[in-house]
């Protein structure tokens, strides 16, 4: 990558989303601090809003699609800017769909315009902003190799299950960057994150599960699902060894560390490996602090494991 292309990068609008600001706040955390620390520049969308989620898209797919596209023409019509990153699969998610709906869907791109003007805001046109997830703005914006020659302590000895979850890869069509050789992702075997956490020093191990669904959206619906399906990436990241797995996802880091609680006590079924986001296992990396990266607002407590390795 050349520097000009890595410079484009470095100085993103940032969208957090409402789990960052919840139950994801470690992940916002982390995040914001590991930016800090490889001085890259996040700047937040203002008067941002709710990205549709699952809420309004189950009842109304076009207003969910008129939410996304108001982040994406808030970063470029409010704050000039043409890169958004949005570190939750689910916003991610929802920004990549809405650009390509607004494109290839004429009934879409007519509720939106009309949402907008009855809001009196300007429209968004597609093209006008590129989406990038957490991973995709450090490996561009950083990349492996300057991440190595800044890693302080690293994460050598570190057994990491790089979990992706489910919507950071599908519907593949709405994700045309990826699958473009070998530098870019991979829908069907993911990278980023093992990459990332390699060049951190991480021992990543052959995880299968690694694109699974943990169950999220049925967490309210069918808790049971949702613990039945945790467990299986639980086990299958323990059967590969794995001490750790590695997070980009609140509502599937969330879901991880309350399912494994929840299997324990409804299913008799306890597992060790410990929960962790892999901005707050980069910033461990680099020096920052436990409480920089708000370790200790996890509920998986991995202080003791990481303490063993030398991590902190």
């Amino acid at each position: 990558m050349s520097e000009t292309k890595a410079e484009k990068y470095r100085r993103v609008a940032y969208y957090p989303g409402c789990a960052l600001e919840g139950t994801g706040h470690a992940y916002n955390r982390s995040t914001r601090q590991l930016g800090k620390a490889l001085g890259l520049d996040l700047r937040e969308v203002p008067d941002w809003n709710c990205c549709g989620a699952m809420e309004a898209k189950n009842i109304d797919p076009k207003v969910q699609t008129y939410l996304s596209a108001r982040i994406l023409s808030l970063t470029a019509n409010r704050m000039g800017m043409d890169v958004v990153m949005a570190p939750c699969n689910g916003c991610y998610h929802n920004l990549k769909k809405a650009e390509y709906d607004l494109a290839h869907d004429a009934d879409s791109a007519e509720v939106v315009g009309r949402l907008a003007r009855k809001a009196g805001e300007p429209g968004y046109r597609p093209g006008q902003v590129e989406t990038l997830h957490a991973l995709e703005w450090i490996k561009r914006a950083i990349g492996e190799e300057e991440l190595r020659r800044r890693v302080r302590g690293g994460l050598k000895g570190l057994k990491v299950a790089n979990y992706y979850g489910c919507m950071y890869t599908r519907p593949r069509h709405i994700f045309p960057e990826k699958d473009q050789g070998p530098h870019s992702e991979s829908t069907s075997k993911p990278h980023f994150m093992d990459d990332l956490l390699a060049a951190a020093g991480a021992d990543n191990v052959d995880f299968p599960l690694k694109t699974a669904c943990c169950g999220g959206a049925h967490t309210l619906s069918d808790s049971d699902i949702s613990t039945r399906l945790v467990l299986n990436i639980l086990q299958a990241a323990e059967a590969a060894g794995a001490e750790v797995i590695a997070t980009e996802c609140p509502t599937c880091h969330s879901g991880l560390e309350m399912h494994q609680v929840r299997a324990e006590k409804r299913l008799g079924k306890r597992t060790h490996v410990k929960i962790i986001y892999f901005t707050q296992l980069l910033g461990l990396a680099l020096g920052l602090s436990p409480r920089q990266v708000g370790l200790h607002e996890n509920v998986s407590d991995a202080f003791s494991l990481l303490a063993s390795k030398g991590v902190t």
